[in-house]
């Protein structure tokens, strides 16, 4: 991490878990445990939607941000289901997740409506942390490179680069999701250091460098701090290891060290 450079960021993705008395339960757990990580390394907790507001209130006069983990790309309308970023704004949302690899998998996202969503965020005031990332049979065949560069053009299409500067970038290599393997620090450096090469193409090296880029795949309490180490690894999107306050302080006490 360049924290002297960009803000070094680790955020919790909670995916479809925990009630609103959980939530509250978790996050009064935290509070006190990263609140060393004020000016230092940005906390966040991205919850489901029914546990926003709650989690706005409960992490209220603390330095602990709250995210969606979804935005549509509408402002109001026929789109039953679905929450639009002033929504989000209104009860006090600070960040959302974009383009995650289980919403292209399981809910038909793409790179053009990702594109549309992060636009949306933009203009509502939300910074998005837009996931980009390869399957493993990309990986398998050598095109990594090429599916992360057509995923970042794509989904940055029009996007200029005072908004990039306001958008985080999480790294999934998607065969690490959820399956327990990790890629390796330097396979993780490796990718957001190409990340942030691309970037630098398409803006220039000012706005690259002060992207903040994460990696999200099965990062954890025991591999966070050889992650972090890294110079192009700018935090963390945590998913099973952020449900449990001991294991995502752990990575976050990592990113202040790092």
């Amino acid at each position: 991490m360049k924290k002297s450079v960009r803000k070094a960021i680790i955020a919790g993705n909670w995916k479809m878990n925990k009630t609103r008395p959980e939530a509250k339960e978790l996050l009064e757990a935290i509070k006190p445990l990263v609140a060393n990580a004020e000016g230092n390394v940005e906390v966040i907790a991205c919850v489901p939607y029914t546990n926003l507001e709650t989690a706005v209130n409960t992490v209220a006069g603390s330095n602990v941000k709250i995210g969606a983990e979804n935005v549509h790309f509408e402002k109001s309308g026929a789109f039953t289901g679905e929450i639009s970023a002033d929504m989000l704004t209104e009860i006090g949302v600070e960040y959302v997740v974009i383009g995650h690899s289980e919403r292209r998998q399981y809910f038909g996202e793409t790179d053009e409506t990702v594109n549309k969503r992060t636009k949306a965020a933009l203009a509502a005031g939300l910074k998005p942390t837009v996931c980009v990332g390869e399957l493993l049979w990309e990986r398998e065949t050598g095109i990594t490179e090429e599916v992360i560069a057509r995923q970042i053009k794509l989904d940055l299409y029009d996007v200029s680069a005072e908004d990039v500067k306001k958008t985080v970038i999480a790294y999934e290599p998607v065969w690490a999701i959820g399956t327990g393997k990790t890629a390796t620090a330097d396979q993780a450096e490796e990718a957001c250091a190409f990340i942030r090469a691309t970037l630098a193409k398409l803006y220039d090296d000012a706005t690259a460098q002060a992207v903040t880029i994460q990696y999200g795949g099965s990062m954890n309490a025991a591999n966070a701090a050889e992650l972090l180490s890294k110079e192009n690894v700018d935090g963390g999107l945590i998913g099973g290891a952020s449900l449990k306050a001991a294991d995502f302080n752990t990575i976050v006490q990592a990113a202040i060290n790092g």
